[in-house]
């Protein structure tokens, strides 16, 4: 038996974690899957003699969504760990962009919008040309016209939500896409039964209907889930500025102090730490003193003194003094890389409440859909 790890793009939802889990579990040959929405990675357990990574790959991109074998696109291979985190840093930053420029739109559409659609029942001044039957179907359209490009901005939603749909494998999208889109539908569907009225003179069906607009639910929909969308992004992105700030070192080469990307850091290289700074890599003191923050590696609430002889640890802080350390450990051999290593595996397996969560999580869309 072998097992490989793969990274895997395009899920959104414990929904997307379950359908990539079903499309690969059914392969003869996969004895184990376990996929990790969090990470974005799969690990696999599989007979090679009966299946190969090929299919497994396969499986997950005729379910809707890309994979690669972890570690082995050139990208990975050719920016190592620091980099490998400085293109996460990037991606999460670009992210967060995205999502609030969505967001910022989104939000500046959807309160004039609110304000047409329900001003007047609330009891608010309201232009004339808006209020009354009479002007119901200029109203109407106006929603319409303001709806629209809230539905535009956020396309991504029903995109992802009816590809999976046409896949037979619904997610969250898939519900906020029919949501939305069937809000939208009734709308127009309603501005044509206003429009019909006007034609005929049946006042009554032109009221019954206007009452029955649902743009404003259709926009309000997409922004409230991309306010929790823009959340997770920003999240992730402070998350990820946060060990961008281990991306450079102060090292001492011939003579003079240079700063370096730290994967370039080798070992035997003498480091330079100032107040403030983080720890790029392992290493061990050569002289200075400092008092270094520890508390996210070993839980120490208060900073360990630091001279010459001691062993500083990467993604430590030093909290006041200056010192130069020896290189000792670097690159994917840091406590850091290892701890992430450990972090991944351990996010790569669940416990059996988990996985009978995940089984929850991958019926509730369909329920909901039926």
């Amino acid at each position: 038996m072998r097992t490989e790890k793969f990274s895997v793009t395009g899920m959104t939802c414990a929904a997307c974690e379950a359908n990539v889990t079903r499309s690969v579990k059914k392969l003869n040959g996969v004895s184990e899957v376990t996929v990790s929405l969090l990470a974005n990675q799969m690990r696999v357990r599989f007979d090679e003699n009966t299946v190969d990574t090929a299919e497994i790959l396969r499986a997950v991109a005729d379910a809707g969504y890309g994979a690669a074998l972890l570690g082995q696109s050139k990208k990975q291979q050719e920016s190592g760990f620091r980099g490998e985190w400085q293109r996460r840093q990037e991606e999460a930053l670009q992210n967060q962009r995205g999502m609030k420029r969505r967001l910022v739109i989104s939000i500046a559409l959807l309160v004039p919008l609110m304000y047409v659609a329900m001003g007047e029942m609330l009891g608010l001044p309201v232009p004339a040309f808006l209020s009354g039957t009479e002007n119901a179907l200029i109203s109407a359209f106006t929603q319409f016209l303001i709806a629209l490009p809230v539905l535009f901005v956020n396309r991504k939603f029903f995109t992802s939500g009816f590809h999976a749909l046409l896949k037979r494998a619904p997610n969250m999208d898939s519900l906020v896409s029919v949501g939305s889109g069937a809000s939208m539908l009734y709308g127009i569907f309603a501005i044509y039964r206003m429009a019909h009225g006007f034609g005929h003179g049946d006042m009554q069906a032109v009221h019954q209907y206007a009452h029955s607009l649902y743009f404003e639910s259709a926009a309000m929909i997409l922004t409230l889930v991309t306010v929790g969308k823009y959340l997770e992004a920003r999240s992730k992105s402070k998350t990820s500025d946060a060990l961008g700030k281990l991306v450079t070192a102060a090292v001492i080469r011939d003579g003079m102090e240079q700063i370096i990307p730290s994967e370039q850091v080798v070992a035997g290289d003498i480091v330079v730490i100032k107040p403030g700074q983080s720890i790029p890599v392992d290493g061990v003191v050569t002289e200075g003193y400092g008092y270094v923050d520890q508390a996210a590696i070993t839980g120490e609430s208060i900073p360990v003194e630091k001279g010459a002889g001691d062993t500083v640890i990467s993604a430590t802080i030093n909290k006041n003094g200056t010192f130069r350390f020896r290189a000792s450990r670097v690159g994917e051999d840091t406590t850091l890389a290892r701890i992430i290593r450990l972090v991944d595996e351990a996010g790569s397996t669940k416990a059996p409440i988990a996985r009978l969560a995940d089984k929850i999580s991958g019926v509730f869309v369909p329920v909901v859909m039926g």
